[in-house]
């Protein structure tokens, strides 16, 4: 594929966002994460958009954390969303098998790519039923603030890959 065609096609076709909830904290997830993100929106429309996270949740069982950040998942996305859930359950892919998987979506998403990580119990039922797919990023359990830095850098990889560039080596 031309680098060229590439640049100028697939800025025209969707925006990816990664929904998450709660901030980043963590200085060193932080400063990569920008790094990454900065590096993705030379190829493509990218942005995070954080959730607030939920606060005295002591009082709340594992179900209502659920039920609560659900209802603010579903007020964050739009009409027209293709969403995506990071979900161990999920399909998982090699980093090409991604980047075919993404060239398909620049294809048949309209509008909005969005992909969500959730709070530390999952997601709602209502999640789970406005979602298209779930994908894995692995079989190992990471924390949330990894899990987006990981993210990160496979979209990054992925459009890396589909522009023909030098950073994947296979």
């Amino acid at each position: 594929m031309q680098k060229e065609w590439f640049e100028i096609n697939v800025c025209s076709i969707m925006k990816i966002t990664l929904l998450v909830v709660g901030r980043t904290v963590e200085k060193h997830y932080i400063t990569a994460i920008a790094d990454y993100t900065e590096r993705t929106r030379h190829y493509l429309p990218f942005e995070i958009e954080v959730i607030p996270e939920l606060k005295n949740t002591k009082s709340l069982s594992a179900e209502q954390q659920k039920e609560k950040e659900g209802e603010l998942i579903l007020k964050a996305l739009q009409p027209g969303d293709a969403v995506v859930l990071l979900d161990e359950h999920g399909k998982e892919f090699r980093s090409v098998e991604f980047a075919a998987w993404v060239e398909r979506k620049m294809h048949t998403v309209g509008k909005r790519l969005v992909f969500v990580i959730g709070g530390p119990y999952g997601f709602s039922p209502a999640v789970y039923a406005a979602a298209g797919e779930k994908l894995s990023l692995s079989k190992m359990t990471f924390s949330h603030q990894m899990i987006r830095l990981i993210f990160v850098e496979q979209l990054y990889r992925a459009m890396t890959i589909l522009a023909g560039g030098p950073y994947h080596h296979e």
